[in-house]
């Protein structure tokens, strides 16, 4: 078959590779889930509801109702004939809405910067790594006497990166750019 790969066992290894990590991301977020407490729970099952169509169809029966109701078109007795409860209700379900779907995003906005940190250290670890291989590699290139071991950029990217220079290097330009 035209471009495809024989399955050999560097394919096999890192398929292994891939689904390892799939599988302690799963597990973690399953004990990340379990460990959940009660009110964030309620949170995030609230939240759940009142963002599906579920809840739409919900809201347009119960308010629809209400309004038909008031408005005297059905054989029931007017109880909110100037719809001042209706807009209280509606009013107060907003807010505590609002309240848990706040609740659910600072949760999700905490997991996202650990995620973020962990991203990051992964590319600190990786940048490192990268560094040592270069030096290593241009070290073996000069022994051998290989031309482009003597390529001035290689000096450059045999430097570790310190985060916090590249940090003070973007808000430096940063604040340069909004001056």
């Amino acid at each position: 078959m035209i471009g495809s790969r024989p399955h050999t066992r560097d394919s096999q290894q890192m398929a292994e590779i891939v689904e390892r990590n799939i599988r302690a991301l799963c597990e973690r977020r399953a004990r990340d889930e379990r460990e959940k407490a009660w009110h964030e729970r309620l949170a995030d099952g609230i939240t759940r509801f009142a963002g599906s169509m579920y809840s739409v169809f919900v809201h347009v029966f119960v308010y629809g109702s209400w309004i038909v109701a008031n408005l005297g078109w059905l054989p029931v007795p007017q109880w909110d004939p100037t719809f001042v409860v209706l807009a209280m209700v509606a009013s107060v379900e907003a807010i505590f809405l609002s309240t848990f779907i706040l609740i659910s995003q600072n949760r999700m906005a905490a997991l996202a910067d650990k995620r973020a940190d962990l991203d990051l250290q992964i590319s600190l670890l990786a940048e490192h790594e990268v560094t040592r291989l270069i030096q290593l590699v241009t070290q073996i290139a000069q022994k051998m006497g290989v031309e482009q071991s003597r390529d001035p950029e290689l000096s450059e990217l045999s430097q570790d990166v310190k985060p916090e220079k590249v940090l003070d290097k973007m808000y430096e330009t940063e604040r340069k750019l909004h001056r």
